[in-house]
């Protein structure tokens, strides 16, 4: 059976580069990092290469990247790291209700811990007015974070406004990138953003690994204390393989964000406006320009998005209903909700992510495959008046 791989928001798959730059790795070169010795030194060097690569991808200084071990803990220490900065004082933070559950579950997590927190909203598009966060800044207000790019719609967000009202009003400003590495062109000090999350597998390398930008002169707490691996920022033995891999995959996605980037948006358009053409009753849920390159989500009314995903993996057609990471719950969307469309059309939503490895072909076959099923599966459904 055919298969095509239109889920790469939720991981992709290592860059042939990428696996051949970590052989080394995983035959002759097994030394640990911190060891003075030759085994040590054999790895020291390409582990410090990797995190200038990380940097150059983002325009950072080398020594403002922490690794982490995803974008998870990235999202963690960032937060956690400036809240506990503080000592015993217990202060604000402003997030958007449409944050990735590694962002929203670390502010519900430290509102048990006596912090408050501000939940913004976003318009019909998925976007956050930078006046809302104007007026939710307090005097105790220690932390905004706010993604670049929605997960789920693609959306990408005003952060070089959100960024300069933060410093403005003297508010440290975190953003989670993960979704928008290697997609769109980064420039932290540009952005001027104090913190960005990031993470590997996102970009091509394997998962396990990640990173956090931290601006010089930005003080948090450790997430993870022990050694003094990361200049005693995060302890922990480092993950040389992983390290290496996203150097790599950086590289690699400096040299082809252009190419790449532009490629993939028309199979995105041609495959969005197949879908339009074919099929009645599909909305695109997201901002219509201001969005990743990559990705679509939409909503095929009078059918649930689980029903519909089923089918299309019986095709060998690989989708998602939403974040990974809410992979199994019956809940409609939070960002969809969050973005006020209605609660069947959150479940009827499909989120279509291409990729580096989809082809003019895979559009074809899936513009081929797609309104069959639709209609299929309408015409099982009681809602549905052809």
């Amino acid at each position: 059976m055919r298969t095509v791989y239109f889920d790469n928001n939720a991981t992709t798959p290592v860059h042939p580069e990428v696996a051949e730059a970590i052989q080394p790795f995983l035959r002759e070169f097994f030394g640990n990092p911190s060891s003075l010795h030759f085994a040590g030194r054999d790895v020291k060097v390409p582990y410090e290469k990797a995190r200038e690569q990380i940097a150059a991808m983002v325009g950072a200084k080398v020594g403002e990247i922490v690794i982490t071990g995803c974008g998870s803990e990235s999202n963690n220490h960032a937060i956690k790291g400036i809240a506990y900065a503080g000592g015993g004082k217990r202060g604000h933070i402003i997030t958007s209700q449409v944050e990735h559950p590694a962002v929203l579950n670390v502010c519900r997590y430290l509102e048990t811990q006596g912090f408050s927190a501000t939940y913004l909203p976003v318009d019909g598009l998925g976007l956050v007015d930078p006046d809302d966060v104007k007026r939710a800044i307090r005097k105790d207000t220690i932390l905004i974070s706010v993604m670049y790019a929605n997960n789920e719609t693609g959306t990408l967000m005003p952060i070089a406004d959100i960024a300069r009202i933060a410093r403005d009003r003297g508010v440290v400003f975190h953003s989670d990138m993960v979704q928008a590495l290697g997609k769109v062109d980064i420039d932290l000090a540009a952005l001027g953003v104090d913190m960005a999350s990031f993470s590997g597998h996102k970009v091509y390398a394997p998962k396990g690994i990640g990173a956090l930008y931290v601006r010089g002169g930005i003080e948090i707490d450790n997430l993870i204390h022990g050694g003094h691996q990361e200049s005693g920022r995060r302890a922990g033995t480092e993950n040389v393989i992983g390290i290496v891999a996203f150097g790599a995959a950086c590289d690699i996605a400096g040299r082809e964000i252009k190419k790449d980037s532009a490629r993939i948006e028309g199979l995105r358009r041609r495959l969005l406006e197949g879908i339009l053409e074919r099929v009645d009753d599909v909305r695109l849920n997201g901002h219509p320009t201001q969005r990743l390159p990559n990705t679509l989500n939409l909503s095929f009314e009078f059918i649930e998005s689980e029903s519909l995903l089923v089918a299309l993996d019986m095709k060998g057609i690989a989708v998602s209903s939403g974040s990974a990471c809410s992979s199994g719950s019956t809940e409609p969307s939070h960002v969809l909700l969050a973005m006020g469309i209605p609660g069947p059309l959150c479940q009827s939503a499909l989120r279509l992510s291409l990729g580096r490895g989809n082809t003019e072909e895979e559009i074809d076959y899936a513009l081929e495959t797609i309104p069959g099923v639709v209609a299929r599966l309408r015409s099982m459904s009681p809602f549905y008046k052809k």
